[in-house]
């Protein structure tokens, strides 16, 4: 059985190498399963503090490291930078981000299905709206992954969360996660037809222990 191809989107001052080591544990978990491969977000951002970067992306940079932080799209159109808490009216930076996807599709495609982290699971619910409005005819995902998901409080990305979305998506996130607490990935699940939920204990990581195995293979099993 063939496995199935995975985009991946990573989180806000992540990049693609970076968020592969970030995933080490969920690729080994599902290796017979899923073949992932990563995109790196077309925006640079500026440098943080390591405390800062500590909070958004856990402890330590892993081999490949964040040395080149990106992004999907900024709140902060000044400053050039993103909060999830941040209401904006206007956001900077998406369409190029959509751009960077479709190429993805195109030169590396056809995809099963996308997964994102933080941001880049925002950003996953997006791509999914474009896809069910048929704006985007070069996504074919039959299926979505959202680890610490939320929704946009920029007020021009409401146009993404209704109606609610047909495709079939698996909801990730962590009952101690202090960057995107649960409570927000929680307001996102409204905007999915049927959404499954993996709840873990821990913080703002992609949990990939033995015991989250039957709930992804659960999930992806019927896309095989």
């Amino acid at each position: 059985m063939a496995p199935l191809r995975v985009l991946c989107i990573h989180g806000y001052r992540q990049n693609g190498s970076s968020y592969r080591e970030k995933t080490g544990a969920l690729r080994k978990l599902l290796k017979k399963q899923v073949e992932f491969v990563y995109l790196s977000a077309p925006h640079s951002v500026q440098q943080a503090s390591s405390e800062a970067l500590e909070k958004e992306n856990g402890p330590g940079p892993g081999p490949g490291g964040d040395e080149d932080p990106r992004g999907w799209w900024f709140s902060d159109i000044q400053a050039l930078s993103f909060s999830a808490q941040q209401h904006c009216e206007e956001s900077l930076g998406l369409d190029e981000s959509v751009t960077a996807v479709r190429e993805a599709v195109k030169v590396q495609g056809p995809f099963d299905g996308i997964l994102g982290f933080s941001q880049g699971a925002a950003f996953v619910a997006m791509l999914c709206s474009l896809q069910e409005q048929k704006l985007e005819p070069e996504f074919s995902f039959r299926f979505a992954i959202l680890v610490a998901g939320f929704r946009s409080a920029c007020k021009e990305h409401q146009k993404f969360y209704n109606p609610p979305l047909q495709i079939p998506s698996l909801h990730v996130f962590g009952l101690e996660d202090r960057v995107i607490p649960d409570n927000m990935s929680r307001e996102l699940l409204p905007s999915f037809q049927d959404p499954q939920v993996l709840t873990h204990p821990g913080g703002h990581f992609v949990p990939a222990a033995s015991a989250h195995r039957p709930a992804y293979q659960d999930f992806l099993k019927r896309f095989q």
